[in-house]
Protein backbone atom coordinates (compact mmCIF):
# COMPACT_ATOMS: atom_id res chain seq x y z
CA UNK A 1 0.00 0.00 0.00
CA UNK A 2 1.47 3.34 -1.00
CA UNK A 3 2.07 6.08 2.09
CA UNK A 4 0.55 9.20 1.69
CA UNK A 5 2.49 10.89 3.97
CA UNK A 6 3.78 14.29 2.99
CA UNK A 7 6.88 13.52 4.35
CA UNK A 8 8.01 11.01 1.80
CA UNK A 9 7.94 13.62 -0.94
CA UNK A 10 8.63 16.65 1.14
CA UNK A 11 12.51 16.13 1.27
CA UNK A 12 15.16 18.83 1.08
CA UNK A 13 16.74 17.34 -2.12
CA UNK A 14 13.32 18.08 -3.89
CA UNK A 15 12.89 21.45 -3.75
CA UNK A 16 15.35 22.15 -6.30
CA UNK A 17 13.55 20.16 -8.37
CA UNK A 18 9.76 21.88 -7.35
CA UNK A 19 11.36 25.25 -7.36
CA UNK A 20 12.84 24.44 -11.47
CA UNK A 21 9.29 22.73 -12.41
CA UNK A 22 7.41 25.68 -10.76
CA UNK A 23 9.48 28.11 -12.71
CA UNK A 24 8.95 26.53 -16.34
CA UNK A 25 5.41 26.21 -15.41
CA UNK A 26 5.30 29.80 -14.64
CA UNK A 27 7.15 30.73 -18.08
CA UNK A 28 4.77 28.43 -19.63
CA UNK A 29 1.68 29.91 -18.28
CA UNK A 30 2.99 33.29 -19.11
CA UNK A 31 3.28 32.48 -22.87
CA UNK A 32 0.08 30.93 -23.09
CA UNK A 33 -1.73 33.92 -21.53
CA UNK A 34 0.67 36.52 -23.23
CA UNK A 35 -0.72 34.51 -26.64
CA UNK A 36 -4.46 34.58 -26.37
CA UNK A 37 -4.37 37.87 -24.43
CA UNK A 38 -1.97 39.98 -27.10
CA UNK A 39 -1.48 38.17 -30.08
CA UNK A 40 -2.80 39.85 -33.06
CA UNK A 41 -3.28 36.81 -34.99
CA UNK A 42 -5.02 34.98 -32.40
CA UNK A 43 -8.30 35.57 -32.42
CA UNK A 44 -11.04 33.97 -29.47
CA UNK A 45 -14.29 35.94 -29.89
CA UNK A 46 -16.27 34.81 -32.80
CA UNK A 47 -16.68 38.61 -34.12
CA UNK A 48 -12.69 38.69 -34.56
CA UNK A 49 -12.66 35.00 -36.25
CA UNK A 50 -15.30 36.26 -38.56
CA UNK A 51 -12.93 39.39 -40.15
CA UNK A 52 -10.13 36.88 -41.59
CA UNK A 53 -6.88 38.38 -42.53
CA UNK A 54 -6.29 41.38 -41.24
CA UNK A 55 -3.19 43.48 -42.55
CA UNK A 56 -2.38 45.13 -39.31
CA UNK A 57 1.47 45.71 -39.30
CA UNK A 58 1.77 47.89 -36.26
CA UNK A 59 0.02 45.86 -33.65
CA UNK A 60 2.24 42.88 -35.33
CA UNK A 61 5.41 44.56 -34.50
CA UNK A 62 4.49 46.48 -31.12
CA UNK A 63 3.58 42.59 -30.49
CA UNK A 64 6.92 40.98 -31.67
CA UNK A 65 9.14 43.99 -30.30
CA UNK A 66 8.27 43.67 -26.75
CA UNK A 67 10.43 44.87 -23.53
CA UNK A 68 12.19 41.98 -23.60
CA UNK A 69 13.42 42.24 -26.58
CA UNK A 70 14.49 45.67 -26.79
CA UNK A 71 16.05 45.47 -23.51
CA UNK A 72 18.49 42.74 -24.71
CA UNK A 73 19.12 44.03 -28.23
CA UNK A 74 22.30 45.79 -27.57
CA UNK A 75 23.93 43.20 -25.21
CA UNK A 76 26.18 40.19 -26.58
CA UNK A 77 24.55 36.96 -26.87
CA UNK A 78 26.33 35.49 -23.30
CA UNK A 79 25.06 33.45 -20.62
CA UNK A 80 28.04 34.44 -18.03
CA UNK A 81 30.14 37.51 -19.90
CA UNK A 82 32.52 38.06 -17.00
CA UNK A 83 33.74 34.21 -16.83
CA UNK A 84 33.73 34.39 -20.78
CA UNK A 85 36.08 37.51 -21.32
CA UNK A 86 38.00 36.34 -17.91
CA UNK A 87 39.08 33.14 -19.76
CA UNK A 88 39.37 34.91 -23.62
CA UNK A 89 40.56 38.23 -22.87
CA UNK A 90 44.52 38.61 -22.05
CA UNK A 91 45.55 40.78 -19.48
Amino acid sequence: MASSNPSRWLKPEVYPLFVAVGFVVGMCGFQLIRNICFNPEVRVSKEGRTAGVLENFEEGHNYAEHRIRKLVRNRAPQIMPTINSFFNDPK
